[in-house]
C-alpha cells in the first residue's frame, strides 16, 4: 500500500493538481473552458505535435512497431463501442459520442507527463511515438466520427482538411523524413508554445470538468468510461509479446492505452454539436477513475 501511495503521489498527484487548478479559476472567477479550447486547436496543439516528432530520436521500425500498437489500443476499442452502440439502438448524437470517447486517449498531456515522472527518456521516446499516431487519429478518424454525429461522409471528410494539427502532422513528417530543422529564430517560439501545451491543456481539462460537472445523459457513461480504462489497456497487454515491444516500448505503450479519455474530445463534441455534456462526463469519471487503475499499473511497471 506504501508503495502504491508513493507511486500515486510522485506521478499522478501533480498532474491532476494541474487540473485543479483550471476547475477553481472555473469556479472563482469564471474562467471559460472555449477560449482555452481554440488556443489549444490552433496553436498549442499544432506546435507540440510538430515539435515533439520533430525533435525525436526515433527508427522507422520501432516508429512502425509502436505505430501498430498504437493504432490497435485506439481503433478496436472504438470499433467495440460502435457495435455497442448499434446493439443498443443509440440515437446518432449520442453513439457518435460513444464512438469518440473510447477512440480518443488522453495520450498528449496527461500521458506523455505520466511517462515523463515515471520512467527514462527512452520511455518518452516510445511513448511520443504513441503520442503521434494518437494525435493523427484525433485530427483524421476523430474528426470524421465527430462530423458524422450531425453530417454526412462527404461533409465530414472535407472537414478534415480545415483542422491545424493534422498540417502539423504531415509537415513534421516531412521535415523528419528529410532531416529538416527550422531555422532557431522559429524552432524556439514553436518551442515555446509546445511547452505551453501540457499545461494549458491540464487547465483546460479543470475547467471544462467544472462547467459541466451537472449535465448530461449517463446511461452510457460507465460502458464508456469501462472501454477506455479496462478493455484498451486489456487488449494492449496482449499485443505486446505479439508485436515483440522491449522494455521502454512496453512501458509507455501499457501507460498510454491506459491514458482515460482525451480532453480535445469535448472540444470535437461542442464544435461538431454532439452531446458534449455526456461526453464531458465520460472525460471527468475516467479521469478521476484513472488513478485507480493508472497506480497499480505504474506500481506493476517499476515505476
Amino acid at each position: 500500500m506504501t508503495t502504491l501511495v508513493h507511486v500515486f503521489a510522485d506521478n499522478l498527484l501533480p498532474i491532476l493538481l494541474t487540473a485543479a487548478v483550471g476547475f477553481v479559476l472555473a469556479r472563482s472567477v469564471g474562467l471559460e473552458a472555449r477560449p482555452l479550447g481554440t488556443l489549444t486547436f490552433n496553436a498549442l496543439g499544432p506546435s507540440l505535435v510538430f515539435h515533439t516528432i520533430v525533435h525525436s530520436d526515433v527508427r522507422a521500425a520501432d516508429f512502425a512497431r509502436m505505430g501498430g500498437f498504437a493504432l490497435a489500443t485506439l481503433l478496436v476499442p472504438a470499433l467495440a463501442a460502435a457495435g455497442i452502440g448499434r446493439v443498443l439502438r443509440l440515437d446518432r448524437a449520442l453513439a457518435t459520442s460513444l464512438v469518440l470517447t473510447v477512440l480518443l486517449s488522453n495520450a498528449g498531456n496527461y500521458g506523455l507527463s505520466v511517462v515523463t515522472l515515471a520512467f527514462d527518456d527512452a520511455a518518452f521516446t516510445q511513448a511520443t511515438i504513441f503520442f503521434a499516431v494518437a494525435v493523427a487519429v484525433t485530427w483524421t478518424l476523430g474528426v470524421v466520427v465527430a462530423s458524422l454525429g450531425t453530417a454526412d461522409l462527404a461533409t465530414a471528410l472535407r472537414g478534415v482538411l480545415r483542422v491545424p494539427p493534422l498540417y502539423a502532422v504531415s509537415a513534421a513528417l516531412v521535415f523528419k523524413s528529410q532531416g529538416w530543422l527550422l531555422p532557431p529564430a522559429l524552432d524556439r517560439p514553436v518551442g515555446l508554445l509546445a511547452q505551453a501545451a501540457i499545461p494549458v491543456m491540464l487547465v483546460l481539462l479543470g475547467a471544462q470538468l467544472y462547467h459541466n460537472r451537472d449535465v448530461g445523459d449517463s446511461r452510457c457513461v460507465p460502458l464508456a468510461v469501462g472501454l477506455r480504462l479496462v478493455a484498451a489497456p486489456a487488449l494492449a497487454l496482449a499485443l505486446v509479446p505479439l508485436l515483440g515491444l522491449g522494455e521502454p516500448a512496453r512501458q509507455a505503450g501499457l501507460v498510454q492505452a491506459a491514458m482515460p479519455t482525451a480532453v480535445v474530445s469535448t472540444v470535437l463534441a461542442e464544435t461538431y454539436g454532439l452531446d458534449a455534456a455526456f461526453v464531458t462526463r465520460v472525460v471527468v469519471l475516467s479521469t478521476v477513475l484513472s488513478p485507480l487503475t493508472l497506480t497499480p499499473l505504474l506500481a506493476w511497471l517499476g515505476a
